[in-house]
C-alpha cells in the first residue's frame, strides 16, 4: 500500500511530510511525496526549488522507510495530479497540509486542500503546521 503526501514548500507542507513519514513507518507502507504545479509558471510558490527537493529527499533517505519524491510541472494542476495518483487501489491515504486560518477561513479551507479532500476516492488526513 502507498501513502501520498501533497507537498508544498511551506510549513504546512513540511508538517504533512513529517506526518506521512510517521504513519508510513508505523504502517510499513510506501510513502510517495508529490509536489505538483501547473506547467509554465516557474515562480509558483508551491513549486519546490532544487534546495527544497534535496532537503526532502535527504529527509526521506534518513527516515528508513520506503519512500520517493516526485515533482510534476506540466499542464495538470496539483489537485488533478493527486487525484489521478490516488485513484490507484494501492493508495490507502492522502495527507495534505493546512494553514492556520481565521474563523471565516476555517469554513472554506484552502482551495487545493479542499479540492483534494472532495475529489480523491480514499481517506484524506489534513495536518496543520505547529506554531
Amino acid at each position: 500500500m502507498t501513502i501520498i503526501v501533497a507537498f508544498a514548500p511551506r510549513p504546512e507542507g513540511r508538517a504533512a511530510l513529517e506526518k506521512g513519514i510517521e504513519i508510513a513507518g508505523r504502517r510499513r507502507e510506501h510513502l510517495l511525496v508529490v509536489n505538483a504545479i501547473s506547467g509554465g509558471n516557474q515562480d509558483d510558490p508551491s513549486r519546490a526549488d532544487t534546495i527544497e527537493v534535496e532537503a526532502v529527499e535527504k529527509r526521506l533517505a534518513a527516515s528508513g522507510i520506503s519512500a520517493e519524491f516526485k515533482q510534476f510541472v506540466r499542464g495538470k494542476n496539483a489537485v488533478t495530479e493527486i487525484r489521478e495518483l490516488a485513484e490507484s487501489p494501492e493508495v490507502s491515504l492522502v495527507i495534505v497540509g493546512l494553514r492556520k486560518r481565521n474563523p471565516l477561513g476555517k469554513l472554506i479551507l484552502g482551495s487545493v486542500s479542499r479540492d483534494i479532500l472532495l475529489s480523491v476516492p480514499c481517506p484524506v488526513l489534513a495536518v496543520k503546521a505547529a506554531d
